[in-house]
């Protein structure tokens, strides 16, 4: 069960957090994308899994989840003689804490949004109410 919004300001979060926080990284997900920070240089996925320690289908696995949130970027190249192969490289991080921003700002709204329900739904009810005597 995830944690409420006060358990979680009340505890200390690092910067990695947010990767879980926002986007549902597991631990593999964040290693992999430390690989690739540290790397220096784009890896391939067999890479990424030698670096992290793991089956090539478990880090494959992780590079599709950080692709899909936008953390890490993939290119192909080509060989000479026909074919390819993909490589993967982190993605810009003002990039990545722009679109954070930007995640956090939607759901800053959308709270804002229930809140004025929350009032608008009970506030009625104590003036309804029958005085007691």
């Amino acid at each position: 069960m995830p944690d409420s919004m006060s358990e979680q300001l009340r505890r200390e979060m690092v910067c990695e957090g947010l990767l879980g926080c926002f986007h549902g990284l597991k631990e593999l997900d964040k290693e992999c994308f430390r690989a690739l920070v540290e790397a220096g240089g784009p890896l391939t996925v067999d890479e990424v899994a030698e670096a992290v320690d793991r089956e090539r289908s478990t880090a494959y696995r992780a590079v599709q989840r950080l692709l899909q949130t936008g953390f890490i970027e993939k290119d192909q190249v080509n060989y000479d003689q026909g074919g390819y192969y993909h490589v993967y490289s982190p993605t810009d991080p003002s990039q990545i804490a722009d679109d954070m921003q930007r995640l956090l700002n939607d759901w800053y709204a959308k709270m804002g949004q229930l809140i004025q329900e929350f009032e608008d739904k009970y506030e009625g009810s104590e003036t309804s109410a029958p005085a007691v005597e």
